[in-house]
């Protein structure tokens, strides 16, 4: 039996025999005798309780051996507040006098057997936890015969947004990683790794927002050519994860600067969280930087924190009919929404996937939001394994035996030798740890810049890119080489439901 904090003794006064109880800490009044705690009122509690913030949880009190508490009294009290209980039981009626917890609590079964009050069962039952909430609650039963009371601990947890991972180039070559999340409570435990080992961060610092609320953010230097791990995780709950597989910049040709090598550095917000099945990638284009010069620190960029367009949405609202555009390239094979690459026996440009077999598609944009879908594979011929989708402001695509630079080509893309990764059309490189979709859906928002993936299946976002567009941009399509699938870019059909229904069903149709 645990010493309970407050004693109540039972007095009687000598002028008329009525019973006066009185609340005493830490002595005995001299002129009442204390009355025995009975051994048959012994307060039990669960172990620590954890709960995420606006869920319900029970906090589970019971009296051990089972006996009604119908007819006692029972008080859920804070700390050492006892006069001022979150919910009061006695005389067979409820009361609770924190408004902060008003219509937040009630007594619940710690169990689906539980036959409540008649069996001992005094849990407290709280709904809509919020950050207050976490602390010590003290459950305390008592008769005219005897008391007990025991302390229950609760965590509220809060499960930040995914982590968004950013590098820098040094000029030494190597990378600084950056690592940041926030809405965590309490303060949660973030971890650097590689594939072999632990990696030692060069800061963690932590705040508060005015919901209480934390944020979190960290960084690491590594060597080019590194796949790097932030995990963040609260106690009780999964880490969420973003891993980041980067390679040196190629160098290149600074224009207007003759004769004077450069590169240029990419900040890359990078998201892949192995939760529920999303994965996600944020990439942004954070400007350009020489050997000569700076360019703007990572300081100065802010998370992309834009919630995320629901497919249904995207579907019902931009989706656009892509026609593609034929230029009699003698290396593909097009028939209406269909492509791939022609038969030959032999590539010029060998196995490799280039520009030799891409195609544009119309119309092109240069204003609004639009959205089309692309099949790459069935259930018959399976899941292509090389393919590139997404748009392009080249007024036409140069036939060479190579990849396009970065400019003016943005694109997701697929590789025969990697069934359980995509990439970007980036520099530096950047792997996405995704597996191949069967449908991808292309969201273009011009006017934010932004060019975004989804798997149609999984109605999930595989990556959005942060790009600046200029001009008018087209969809792009390969069909990669080597596949047994064809590339089918899927067109919305709208079917009236009856001559006198206005609405219509919305399907997307794909050829058999």
């Amino acid at each position: 039996m645990s010493l309970p904090r407050f004693h109540r003794w039972d007095c009687k006064t000598r002028m008329d025999g009525r019973v006066i109880h009185l609340w005493l800490v830490g002595f005995l009044s001299s002129s009442c005798g204390a009355s025995s705690v009975s051994d048959s009122l012994v307060v039990s509690v669960g172990p620590p309780v954890s709960v995420h913030r606006s869920l319900t949880t029970t906090l589970p009190c019971w009296i051990n051996p089972p006996q009604s508490a119908e007819d006692l009294e029972v008080r859920w009290f804070r700390d050492s507040d006892f006069d001022n209980p979150i919910m009061l039981y006695k005389e067979k009626k409820v009361s609770v006098t924190q408004a902060s917890y008003a219509g937040r609590v009630s007594f619940g079964p710690k169990e689906t057997k539980s036959d409540g009050l008649k069996s001992g069962d005094v849990s407290l039952k709280l709904e809509n936890a919020v950050i207050e909430d976490a602390g010590d609650y003290t459950c305390y039963v008592s008769s005219y015969k005897g008391y007990d009371s025991a302390t229950i601990a609760l965590l509220v947890t809060e499960i930040g947004a995914p982590p968004l991972l950013s590098t820098v180039w040094t000029e030494d070559n190597r990378v600084k990683v950056s690592c940041e999340s926030e809405g965590w409570y309490p303060k949660p435990k973030l971890r650097w790794s590689d594939q072999t080992k632990d990696l030692t961060p060069g800061t963690v610092l932590y705040g508060n927002d005015s919901s209480g609320l934390v944020s979190v953010s960290s960084w690491v230097l590594v060597k080019s050519s590194s796949e790097v791990s932030c995990s963040i995780n609260v106690p009780n709950n999964a880490a969420k994860e973003a891993r980041m597989h980067v390679e040196g910049p190629s160098a290149q040709k600074e224009s207007g600067s003759a004769g004077t090598a450069g590169w240029v550095a990419f900040a890359l917000l990078l998201v892949c969280v192995v939760l529920a099945g999303l994965a996600a990638v944020y990439i942004r284009m954070k400007g350009k930087k020489t050997k000569s010069g700076t360019g703007h620190g990572d300081e100065d960029d802010p998370l992309l924190s834009k919630e995320i367009p629901v497919l249904s949405e995207l579907r019902e609202q931009y989706y656009v009919n892509i026609k593609l555009e034929d230029t009699n390239n003698k290396f593909l094979t097009l028939a209406k929404n269909k492509l791939r690459d022609a038969n030959c026996a032999s590539f010029p440009d060998g196995e490799s996937v280039t520009c030799l077999t891409a195609v544009k598609g119309t119309p092109g944009f240069s204003s609004g939001r639009h959205y089309w879908e692309v099949s790459l594979g069935n259930p018959d011929l399976g899941l292509k394994r090389s393919w590139w989708v997404g748009v392009t402001s080249a007024p036409e695509i140069s036939q060479k035996f190579d990849l396009p630079n970065t400019n003016g080509f943005w694109f997701l893309f697929s590789s025969p030798d990697r069934a359980d990764r995509l990439q970007f059309s980036t520099e530096p490189k950047v792997l996405i740890g995704c597996p191949r979709p069967q449908t991808v859906g292309v969201f273009l928002d011009y006017d934010d810049g932004e060019l975004s993936f989804y798997n149609v299946e999984d109605a999930t976002l595989i990556g959005s890119l942060k790009a600046t567009f200029r001009g008018e941009v087209f969809p792009l399509f390969n069909p990669g080489k080597g596949d047994k699938s064809p590339m089918e870019i899927l067109h919305k059909v709208e079917e009236k439901k009856s001559d006198d229904e206005r609405n219509c069903v919305v399907s997307v149709e794909q050829e058999t």
